[in-house]
């Protein structure tokens, strides 16, 4: 039986005025108090006493593809969940695409939801999507409560979630306007992809070229000026070029309702450093150079990006053509995105200290500011008073080598396989009981509140 109350110490725990020595007392699965180190007394309450190791908010990630139902062996519930509580995170919002049906009606959604229960080891929410077509049906699935609706500016990858041309997009962003609700865009330029060389092969480089920073920029102005004439509230995913920031600067001191994330492959790794045929590495928009990273992490420091969020996107090891599997290493013909739910904690923390930044830092981009962006701010994301007991117990000094054998998610493969990262996540308490990922599964399913 779960005790009603306990207290979990340290001296190091990240609050949203910043680090220091606290307990804080958890009640009914939320946090009742915090106080001085040491002050609370045991009483019947069990306490928890993490000396010197970090206690932090339970991360959010608003960016998971699950792919449950239809393409459970690129994923699934119980085991993309799994790794989520490994690594730190408590909550996730699942994508509308790549499981089939997408989430894109009423009836998907439901059929979504009856698939996940009993199955999550976190809280989790759901995404919907505005496709050609359903447009009459955003309303219905925003009154049930999904966190936002996305779309493809560009070929999704899966024929049953196609992209929007110019006159969906100015359709599905004034109905979401209509209704307050979040926009959330891939932004690649179809015509700018189409008109890049494709030459196909194992050279990183090549593929790189393929997708060139000027797909992200033609894509995020004409994203914006459509936004501009509909009023919607548009955030952009997984900002790979740095190309685009001085679009989102103008377009925020214009008025625009706009936010962005980033990712933590586009901060921790770099072209220079992708190893020709290694397909693990391949996601669009794709890792560019090194310049590059350095400016996103310039951008993040001054507060340009609300979110870093994984973008967990695994497949199937065939479908990423692994030369170690015996694959081509076709980067134009491997299936593009990057599993990483377990890691992002340890590769975003080892990259952040090196350059300076402190756990509170890595908390704004990875707790905090994914649960504002979605409106889960009160519940998640941060260690407050009225807050779900979403903690974890992290260990800043604490090293190990990735072994992809190791991590929970369903496919062994990443592209941080042999790296060497910092930090350890000890234990994950999701609204104030551990959990154990050999355990029973007990998650909630979340609905969007604003």
């Amino acid at each position: 039986m779960q005790q009603s109350h306990a207290v979990i110490r340290s001296r190091r725990v990240v609050l949203p005025d910043g680090e220091r020595p606290a307990d804080v007392l958890v009640r009914d699965g939320r946090i009742e108090l915090i106080a001085a180190h040491g002050s609370l007394p045991a009483g019947d309450a069990l306490v928890t006493d993490l000396g010197d190791t970090a206690l932090l908010p339970g991360l959010v990630d608003t960016h998971v593809h699950v792919n449950e139902p239809g393409r459970t062996e690129w994923e699934g519930f119980a085991t993309g969940t799994r790794a989520a509580a490994a690594g730190g995170v408590t909550t996730i919002i699942d994508m509308p695409l790549n499981s089939i049906p997408p989430t894109t009606t009423v009836a998907n959604l439901a059929t979504k939801r009856a698939v996940a229960q009993g199955q999550a080891w976190v809280d989790l929410g759901f995404w919907g999507g505005a496709i050609p077509g359903n447009t009459g049906d955003l309303e219905g699935l925003h009154r049930e409560g999904v966190f936002g609706f996305k779309s493809f500016l560009a070929p999704s990858g899966v024929d049953e979630f196609p992209h929007v041309e110019a006159a969906d997009l100015e359709a599905a962003l004034a109905e979401q306007a209509r209704l307050g609700a979040l926009a959330i865009i891939h932004a690649e330029d179809p015509k700018v992809l189409e008109a890049a060389p494709q030459v196909p092969g194992a050279h990183y480089r090549d593929f790189l070229n393929s997708r060139p920073d000027d797909a992200e920029y033609a894509a995020v102005a004409h994203l914006l000026d459509t936004a501009r004439r509909t009023g919607a509230r548009v955030h952009i995913l997984h900002v790979s070029s740095a190309a685009v920031l001085p679009l989102l600067a103008q377009a925020r001191a214009d008025g625009v309702q706009v936010t962005a994330e980033t990712c933590p492959h586009y901060l921790t790794l770099a072209a220079e450093e992708v190893p020709d045929g290694d397909t693990a590495f391949k996601c669009c928009p794709p890792i560019r150079d090194e310049s590059n990273r350095d400016k996103l992490w310039a951008a993040l420091a001054a507060g340009e990006f609300a979110a870093i969020v994984s973008d967990h996107s695994p497949s199937t090891p065939d479908l990423k053509l692994l030369r170690r599997d015996g694959g081509s290493g076709d980067f134009a013909k491997a299936w593009g995105g990057i599993a990483s739910l377990q890691l992002g904690l340890p590769a975003i923390w080892t990259e952040a200290r090196r350059r300076g930044h402190a756990l509170a830092d890595v908390v704004r981009w990875m707790s905090q500011g994914p649960a504002e962006l979605v409106g889960l701010t009160g519940t998640k994301g941060a260690i407050a008073v009225g807050c779900d007991a979403d903690l974890v117990a992290f260990d800043p000094d604490a090293e190990f080598t990735v072994d992809p054998g190791g991590l929970h998610h369903r496919n062994p493969v990443t592209p941080y396989a042999g790296r060497m990262l910092t930090g350890a996540v000890r234990t994950t308490w999701l609204r104030g009981r551990v959990v154990d990922v050999d355990g029973e599964p007990f998650g909630a399913q979340l609905s969007r509140t604003r």
